[in-house]
């Protein structure tokens, strides 16, 4: 891979970065709190391709001008050799002295040729490795592959990540409450509902079925990136639909019950909702929850 190309693919690794970052694409990767980085991170590869770019061609410049250079010293000189030589003929005749000045001119121009060797032995074995073609790689999953997120199946090979809020902060009076996933389970464990107790509640989440048949309601939290996501669930009882697809994205409205169920998978607390009502709804544009760790 030669400067160019290295240039070139930066350009596109850049540009790929501020396309995500403008749109909603990142937050397939990140939190939506990191959407200033990937823009930085993006302007860094671009303007360090411009500069790549720059600089090879003032490099090229300077070594064209460098070349024409010292062809014409080099004109100039063997110009001055021919005339010295017959004029050294011309004074020692046939004493053999111009034998010695010829083996003379045949040694510098071995001792040329043999410099240009060198340097071009130098520029081959400075050649860039072919390992930087793997930047290529991250250049693909960005333009080729757009991951979808993550879904039932982590969730259900996943234990619940649901952590003690720090504080329970008054709730509006709505009615329905729109609360999402992670406050309403963080306050049905940790608070035992005493704030969710008579009121109506919307969740909305993705479903996902364990292996035993319970139905749970979900939403991916992170930490940075989708990497780290981990689930927290909310078990669904009461009037849910007969029939539903893993996956499919639910807004319930419900109200809380004391109910609990530990995760078959590391035994972490599932707090229930009593659902009175579903609706299948399409997928948010930030699929993931974030109020865990705020």
């Amino acid at each position: 891979m030669n400067r160019q190309a290295q240039s070139a693919v930066l350009f596109l690794l850049g540009a790929s970065l501020l396309h995500a970052a403008t749109t909603d694409l990142y937050l397939r990767y990140v939190k939506q709190g990191l959407r200033p980085l990937v823009l930085v991170a993006g302007a860094v590869l671009v303007a360090a391709a411009v500069a790549t770019v720059w600089y090879e061609r003032k490099r090229a410049r300077r070594q064209k001008q460098h070349a024409a250079d010292h062809a014409e010293g080099h004109e100039g000189h063997e110009s001055h050799e021919s005339h010295q030589a017959h004029g050294s003929q011309a004074h020692d005749g046939h004493d053999g002295h111009g034998v010695h000045d010829s083996h003379e001119g045949q040694e510098a121009r071995d001792s040329h040729e043999g410099h240009d060797g060198h340097e071009a032995h130098e520029d081959h074995s400075h050649r860039e490795p072919r390992i930087s073609w793997l930047l290529v790689l991250p250049l693909l999953a960005l333009i080729l592959v757009a991951p979808p997120a993550l879904g039932s199946y982590s969730a259900t090979r996943t234990g619940t990540a649901l952590q003690e809020p720090l504080a329970y902060p008054a709730l509006p009076a709505a009615d329905p409450l729109s609360l999402s996933l992670v406050d309403y389970a963080g306050r049905a464990v940790y608070d035992h509902g005493r704030t969710l107790r008579h009121r109506q509640v919307q969740l909305t989440g993705f479903l996902a079925l364990d292996r035993d048949g319970t139905l749970y309601l979900v939403r991916m939290a992170l930490n940075c990136c989708a990497a780290d996501a981990q689930p927290v669930k909310v078990a669904l009882t009461g009037q849910v639909p007969p029939v539903l697809q893993p996956d499919t994205w639910l807004r319930v409205t419900g109200t809380y019950v004391p109910r609990r169920a530990e995760d078959p998978v590391n035994g972490g607390p599932i707090p229930f909702i009593e659902v009175t009502a579903a609706k299948p709804v399409a997928a948010p544009t930030d699929p993931y929850d974030e109020s865990w760790n705020s």
